[in-house]
């Protein structure tokens, strides 16, 4: 999936794991601001790193409310290329409506932090 086709959006772009506990913590969080923020611009993307029937299992369990795309090689590359040189997990990239980068955070996120980031970009 090219991260094209949410031009114009402020993009949260967090790589994940169902196995992987900091990053289901920080999952209802991300739930809440996308459906805050959505109508001004927000535009979540998780890309997750394990099976597909696996992945697809949490998010309906976890009401998921933003795209979700399966990681890959390709994946893992981009995540490396956006600075997650350790392949921590999980990893968050921020980018603002131009498509430039703004913040990559590795380890888990709580909703006021990734909202204070957020917010002067809507």
């Amino acid at each position: 999936q090219a991260l094209q086709q949410w031009q114009g959006k402020v993009l949260v772009v967090n790589f994940w794991a169902p196995w992987c506990p900091p990053c289901r913590k920080e999952i209802p969080g991300f739930v809440n601001l996308q459906t805050a923020h959505g109508n001004a611009g927000l535009q979540f993307i998780g890309i997750a790193l394990d099976a597909p029937d696996t992945v697809r299992a949490y998010v309906d369990s976890a009401g998921i409310n933003y795209p979700i795309l399966l990681g890959d090689a390709a994946a893992t590359s981009f995540a490396r290329a956006a600075g997650n040189r350790l392949g921590a997990l999980p990893y968050t990239l921020i980018l603002d409506r131009r498509g430039n980068p703004v913040a990559t955070l590795a380890g888990g996120l709580d909703e006021a932090r990734v909202e204070g980031l957020i917010e002067p970009l809507l």
